[in-house]
């Protein structure tokens, strides 16, 4: 029993990430954290060094690193990617350090090995720098947040031609956003876009069944998604709600559709263009949400 762990296929580390809040001293507070992310690194470090590296399913990290710390980063990507792990999450909260000096995490070490392996990736708080990768042909699930992307992404992305599930949360670099045809496996696409630059979403996802948008107002384009089923629209503009039902024509056949948006007087209610007969005729549950200052009113169909 003692050994057994070292055959373990799923290998996952939470660490600290704030100061201490057990203490009212400040200082004090740095210095417990300190302490225990020191040992934090040297428990996965010992982890790894002991595993048996066999049939290794899944390799997570949660943590909050200093760039000082961030050599270790690059010796648990090693690991992860040198035993082939098929579950890859990397949430590395900023805590100290400047957003543009965040760990650059290496693509092409995903396949590398001798084919692609990885199925699931995770990245939070980290820069993807333009790579040439051959593909990741068999990544079934990508989330990227608060990433920092550089280089061609509809290129990266045309290299992910098994994804199925596809989540872009406040990320950086990148402005008009094109979802290839190659992912023609693509089921769900979620973006959240409240913080970032991005101004035009555009899809081309034949499969396309359930689609998330938080964020402002910009273009959004569906080309041939005849499969959506389910959509989900919340926009953070105050005058955005009649835009949902006017300009977003690829939600029209969906089954399912929650919208959010926030108005900022009650008029804004009684100005909404009357929707035509027939214009949502497979609609079978909408969820409207409309928040106005401090008040939310919810309408259920």
């Amino acid at each position: 029993w003692r050994t057994l762990w070292r055959f373990h296929c799923n290998l996952c580390f939470d660490g600290p990430n704030d100061p201490d809040s057990d203490t009212d001293d400040e200082f004090a507070g740095q210095d417990s954290t300190k302490m225990k992310r020191a040992k934090f690194i040297e428990t996965v470090n010992s982890v790894i060094q002991q595993h048996s590296g066999i049939g290794v399913n899944k390799f997570s990290i949660r943590c909050g690193l200093p760039k000082e710390d961030s050599h270790h980063l690059d010796r648990w990507i090693s690991f992860a990617t040198s035993l082939k792990a098929k579950i890859i999450h990397f949430d590395l909260i900023i805590i100290d350090w400047p957003l543009e000096e965040v760990h650059h995490f290496p693509l092409e070490a995903l396949d590398a090995q001798g084919g692609s392996f990885v199925q699931s990736l995770f990245l939070a708080a980290v820069s993807i720098p333009h790579s040439g990768i051959r593909g990741l042909t068999i990544l079934r699930r990508l989330v990227l947040e608060s990433v920092q992307i550089f280089g061609d992404f509809p290129g990266l992305l045309a290299k992910c031609s098994a994804l199925e599930d596809l989540e872009i949360i406040d990320c950086s670099g990148v402005t008009n956003l094109s979802i290839p045809h190659k992912l023609d496996k693509l089921r769900h696409l979620l973006i959240d876009s409240s913080t970032t630059d991005i101004e035009v979403v555009e899809l081309h996802a034949a499969d396309l069944a359930h689609f998330e948008y938080k964020g402002r107002v910009i273009p959004i384009v569906l080309h041939g998604c005849s499969k959506l089923e389910k959509a989900t629209i919340m926009f953070v503009d105050t005058k955005a709600l009649a835009h949902t039902f006017t300009a977003v024509p690829s939600i029209l056949p969906v089954r399912i559709l929650h919208v959010q948006a926030i108005i900022s007087k009650y008029a804004q209610l009684q100005k909404l263009p009357t929707i035509p007969e027939g214009m949502f005729m497979n609609l079978r549950h909408m969820t409207l949400i409309v928040e106005m200052q401090m008040t939310i009113m919810k309408f259920f169909n």
